[in-house]
């Protein structure tokens, strides 16, 4: 059975002295991050569930017939606090987790999972919408609320509120347990990746890399008590930034596999292998339940893609083309190995270090001579808040007195061009041993008219901590992660819907990655680029020369980026549409098994995510969903074209993409906002242009 956090909670008063008991009385409601503690949490999440439950007794207890106002709207203005302290915990569980919050995570996770159970199958409930439901078009809604009433009448339905008590009991049952392994999965990947790092101990096996990369890596082991040492920490996917310059092979190989076999019960180490079994095999169970033939069915009949047939189609078309691509690439490799005068076969761990030898005499483009022009500052102020200035003419102005979660967080202000308010940003760059890996965005407070809310988003990254006193020069991919991230800020912070369940990144998987998406391209115009990549000593503009290299070689080993993309999408949605007795009982294998079935199994070219360390699909909200990064990558290339095709970085083409995207949340289909964007549905052309992959 399920924990009922009304019962749990009956006698639970929440002390004034909690922040989260009361709205922030901070700018936009800006959480009071130099009042809160752990122990706030756990009292403000059970009352939290226990008042949002009285508010849908509230609900179902009224006589009056149900109507868009005492049902709908209610159930949008339910759960004040439990939104409150959820949006806060949820944000420093993934950037800067302590063992407090860890246990605290682990503590609640049933509970939350019970907690929505009770919401959506409250019978009496989803019989008030249902009701609603068969009589929408008599309802005279507006789009916003047609969408809304859509989207709540198929949570009801997809939680299983049309099923009978002992199916409920059971889908109860596995919610519970899949929050609970998914809230372990999380937990063993921050802690794989301080067990994973690599420890050096001779300052020569770091050649290749730079003064300030070799400065870090001491700074990291004196942090972690091996004073006179180096730490070489795996990032969170399988290919490690330092493969491309670490001229000791030996130690590139410890580095990769240190990276690519996290997870796996090596050397006595943590074993996920069981966990992504366990996962696999309820949520088959619960789509079944459901009336679904796989959880694959289940996740994507509400997206945009609707089928997962449709998905794997997509990206199995591409797969041909692609793994020639990487086939000719490897070849080059092999023939630059051998003018090296070395012969060893190509191995994963070479191939990004012999990529960035042909990628320099190729495009005659040296990194090390490239990043003194990408500094921190200067991208996210001259490049990224700049071209929003000019696409959209918003401001963003720092501002010291807010508290902060973290001493490396900035908060600015988001102005319109005349000086009004929109919302507040946080901005969270570097890596630390508290914050997960990846880049992400994520929100404090969402946008609402109905509750009269502006939005306080965070935009965080895991950018390498440079060395005390040292500038922060960051590679040119993360610089369009920067780009790439103040795309979702702006969906969050241009939110304009009355109803917070449709506002600004609240969309179908497959469509929220689009504007975020689209921004990225922004980063290699010339007129943009120039303005940002100045050499942070001199403050020399980037020379004409080499920008034009930098331009040349991003599109450089574009058949290796795609291909462990595709094959780690691939192996998502073949998880995903297994049935409960499909589960095989060796994770590797079933991997290993996928990735020759699809012509994609090349071993110099790893899936972007292993099976073991999938963050995405196992605890990150990604299931099924993973290959929506590229369906976003063609509608954002197709909309980027056309913009470029209509005068470019222009006010006019940014208040058209903020009216009839960037503000729309889901308050109606997102291929309708598309289309009133563009003007037509998008074509692949300009992705494959994009990816280099065509002229």
């Amino acid at each position: 059975m399920g924990i009922d956090p009304v019962t749990t909670s009956s006698t639970l008063e929440l002390s004034a002295e909690n922040p989260f008991a009361n709205p922030s009385p901070l700018l936009y409601q800006t959480p009071q991050f130099d009042r809160i503690r752990e122990e706030h949490f756990k009292p403000a999440f059970l009352e939290g569930m226990r008042l949002q439950l009285l508010e849908m007794d509230a609900v179902t207890a009224q006589t009056a017939p149900a109507t868009f106002e005492n049902t709908i709207v209610a159930i949008e203005k339910s759960g004040a606090l439990l939104t409150r302290v959820r949006n806060v915990f949820s944000n420093l569980t993934s950037s800067h987790k302590n063992d407090a919050l860890q246990q605290i995570e682990t503590e609640l996770a049933p509970l939350q999972a019970a907690h929505s159970d009770n919401i959506l199958l409250n019978r009496k409930l989803f019989a008030r919408v249902e009701s609603l439901w068969n009589d929408r078009d008599k309802l005279q809604l507006t789009t916003e609320q047609s969408e809304v009433l859509t989207q709540h009448y198929e949570n009801f339905v997809r939680a299983g509120a049309r099923l009978n008590d002992s199916q409920q009991t059971r889908i109860r049952a596995i919610n519970e347990e899949i929050s609970r392994l998914e809230t372990q999965f999380e937990e063993n990947l921050l802690a794989l990746m301080k067990e994973r790092a690599v420890v050096v101990e001779d300052v020569s096996a770091l050649q290749g890399l730079s003064d300030g990369e070799i400065a870090a890596a001491a700074e990291t082991a004196r942090e972690r008590g091996l004073t006179g040492r180096y730490v070489l920490d795996i990032t969170n996917t399988t290919r490690v930034p330092q493969l491309a310059a670490l001229q000791n092979r030996e130690l590139r190989k410890r580095l990769w596999l240190a990276s690519a076999e996290r997870g796996l019960g090596r050397d006595g180490g943590l074993d996920n292998r069981p966990l992504i079994l366990q996962l696999a095999r309820l949520r088959a169970e619960r789509a079944q339940l459901l009336g679904y033939p796989s959880h694959a069915a289940f996740k994507l009949q509400n997206q945009m893609a609707q089928t997962p047939e449709a998905a794997r189609k997509m990206l199995t078309d591409l797969a041909p083309g692609v793994v020639a691509r990487v086939r000719q690439e490897a070849r080059d490799l092999e023939a630059v190995i051998q003018t090296s005068g070395n012969a060893h076969p190509l191995e994963a761990w070479d191939w990004e270090y012999y990529a960035e030898k042909l990628r320099k005499s190729r495009f005659e483009v040296d990194e090390s001579l490239v990043k003194p022009y990408f500094e921190l500052d200067s991208v996210l102020t001259n490049g990224v808040f700049h071209t929003m200035n000019r696409l959209h003419g918003v401001q963003f102005r720092e501002r010291k007195d807010l508290p902060v979660f973290h001493p490396d967080v900035r908060v600015f202000d988001v102005l319109e061009q005349d000086g009004s308010p929109i919302g507040l940003f946080f901005f969270d760059p570097f890596r630390r041993e508290t914050k997960r890996g990846g880049a992400w965005m994520s929100s404090f407070v969402d946008q609402s008219g109905l509750l009269q809310e502006r939005p306080v988003v965070v935009n965080t990254l895991n950018i390498p901590r440079p060395a005390a006193g040292e500038p922060a020069l960051v590679s040119f991919d993360n610089v369009t992660t920067l780009f790439h991230e103040m795309g979702h800020g702006l969906h969050g912070l241009f939110s304009d819907v009355t109803y917070p369940s449709v506002a600004g990144t609240n969309t179908p998987r497959d469509f929220v990655e689009f504007p975020s998406t689209f921004q990225e391209d922004w980063a290699i115009q010339p007129e943009i680029l120039s303005n940002y990549a100045r050499h942070y000593k001199t403050g020399e503009t980037i020379p004409a020369e080499l920008l034009d290299k930098v331009l040349k070689a991003s599109k450089f080993n574009q058949g290796f980026d795609t291909l462990e993309y595709l094959a780690a999408a691939i192996l998502d949605l073949e998880w995903h549409s297994l049935t409960p007795d499909q589960i095989p009982a060796d994770a590797e294998a079933f991997e290993a098994a996928t990735l020759k079935k699809y012509g994609i199994d090349i071993a110099t070219v790893p899936p972007r995510y292993r099976s073991a360390f999938f963050a995405h699909i196992w605890s990150g909200g990604y299931s099924s969903s993973y290959y929506a990064y590229i369906w976003s990558e063609v509608l954002a290339a197709d909309a980027f074209a056309h913009m470029l095709a209509t005068g470019g970085c222009t006010p006019a083409n940014g208040a058209r993409i903020r009216a009839e995207v960037l503000s729309r949340g889901s308050s109606r289909d997102p291929m309708e906002s598309y289309k009133a964007f563009r003007g037509t549905t998008p074509t692949v052309e300009a992705l494959l242009i994009r990816r280099g992959l065509k002229q």
